[in-house]
């Protein structure tokens, strides 16, 4: 067994992903997730405290958008430093594309899921208008920054994993930001694939 465990946590990730696409989150147990990972249930109970603990993993994202913000050039104005938190979070997304296009279809058929990606998702605005408070931002303007950015992360991830690989997440995010300054004036403002918010 000992020379499983560097590779332990990443096969039980693929094991339950797996699983809970081919049968559901609900009908899947963590002793099938540990079988198909070769490992004991003890093992999948040292890396993960739940089944849901497998798609809801320590925030590595929040981390990455926190030491971005903070690193940022102070010469940026607000929503470029968003631009570039964002930026810089999204190979955390795009090195395991598979894996999270497979976590997101879970998430999407369970409503419980959902409820729970969308409180994670409050909790990276709550990060990154901290770190945008102590770059010294004002806090209601932080706040505004902070709840756009992510608004904006949302909808780029979700074309990101609807895109088929035709563009980067890295793309969809600068494309989405950008379209934003539209939205303080009369322009008629569209966009697909990587033809729009120019």
């Amino acid at each position: 067994m000992s020379r499983w465990k560097p590779d332990a946590r990443g096969r039980l990730e693929k094991a339950a992903l797996e699983l809970f696409n081919r049968q559901g989150f609900d009908a899947t147990t963590v002793a099938e997730i540990a079988a198909r990972a070769e490992v004991t249930e003890r093992t999948f109970y040292r890396h993960f405290v739940d089944k849901r603990e497998v798609l809801f993993q320590s925030n590595a994202l929040a981390d990455v958008l926190a030491h971005a913000t903070a690193t940022a050039a102070n010469s940026l104005a607000p929503l470029e430093v968003i631009t570039h938190a964002l930026t810089e979070a999204a190979p955390v997304f795009e090195e395991r594309a598979e894996l999270v296009r497979q976590r997101q279809a879970v998430i999407a058929a369970n409503p419980e899921l959902q409820e729970r990606e969308l409180a994670k998702l409050a909790s990276l605005v709550s990060t990154l208008a901290h770190a945008l408070r102590e770059r010294g931002l004002e806090a209601t303007v932080a706040a505004l920054a902070a709840e756009i950015g992510i608004a904006a992360f949302k909808v780029a991830f979700e074309r990101w994993i609807d895109d088929s690989g035709q563009h980067t997440l890295t793309q969809h995010i600068r494309e989405t930001l950008d379209a934003t300054r539209h939205l303080t004036t009369t322009d008629d403002v569209s966009f697909t694939g990587q033809e729009g918010a120019a």
